[in-house]
């Protein structure tokens, strides 16, 4: 898909095979087949939320490999069809695929920074795939502080990233950092300031990499649930109702 740009900012999803570069998935009983229907369901969900934010545009990054491009497709059909008529035009005209070649995580991301800028987009917002409960709110309110500052940082417990924005062009080279480090957090926030850029910083949020974090997101959809929000998170519950059911059996 390749829509013209209508938006100064834009939603890059760049997407984490379930195990690369230092980091997986694991999430103990759950069998890989599992895990990765559970992962596409991730990938559904962000991308659902995503489109939930009016004005803006949608990127989607993927490794360029035969099985992750069936994926994609499967992804993409499964949400033209689920979306009303008069969104799925929208959609479609809102939302390109891009595919990357495998490289180390820090080189992707920093490609998806270029790519964007060289695009036009003045507000660049990259996620990864492991957040099915970033929800279309804690996306407006990340491009909104984006909109103010030069960066937006979104930092998870174990001082690293569960989302990373900039405004204006790709200010740091994000391959120069290692990113399996545990004090990355601190290290990419340390250059920002360094170079007299202005950030801000959201709240700590989690990706769904291990067991507990399985437990987080459950409590988190229950109380999606409990405040009416039916949407967010709605293509992993199903998944994963239909895999603690099997476990349970």
């Amino acid at each position: 898909m390749s829509p013209k740009k209508k938006s100064d900012s834009v939603i890059a999803i760049c997407i984490q095979e379930p195990q690369e570069d230092g980091s997986s998935m694991d999430f103990g009983p759950i069998d890989d087949k599992s895990v990765r229907f559970l992962h596409q369901a991730f990938i559904t969900d962000t991308i659902i939320n995503a489109s939930a934010v009016e004005d803006v545009d949608i990127r989607l990054y993927y490794m360029n490999h035969p099985y992750r491009q069936r994926s994609i497709k499967v992804v993409i059909d499964y949400l033209i069809e689920k979306f009303k008529k008069g969104e799925k035009n929208s959609f479609k005209q809102r939302l390109e695929t891009i595919p990357l070649e495998k490289e180390r995580w820090g080189k992707r991301i920093e490609k998806v920074f270029k790519d964007c800028f060289h695009q036009g987009y003045k507000h660049v917002l990259v996620i990864g795939s492991r957040t099915p409960t970033i929800s279309a709110h804690k996306f407006k309110t990340a491009l909104k502080l984006l909109a103010e500052s030069d960066a937006v940082f979104g930092p998870t417990p174990e001082g690293r990233y569960y989302i990373i924005g900039m405004s204006g062009s790709d200010h740091i080279k994000l391959s120069n950092f290692d990113w399996k480090s545990p004090s990355i957090y601190s290290e990419v926030a340390s250059a920002f300031t360094k170079e007299n850029l202005a950030w801000s910083e959201l709240e700590i949020w989690y990706c769904v990499e291990n067991p507990d974090e399985i437990e987080m997101m459950i409590r988190d959809i229950n109380q999606f649930r409990f405040e009416g929000d039916e949407i967010t998170s709605s293509e992993t519950e199903k998944v994963i109702e239909r895999i603690l059911a099997k476990l349970d059996s």
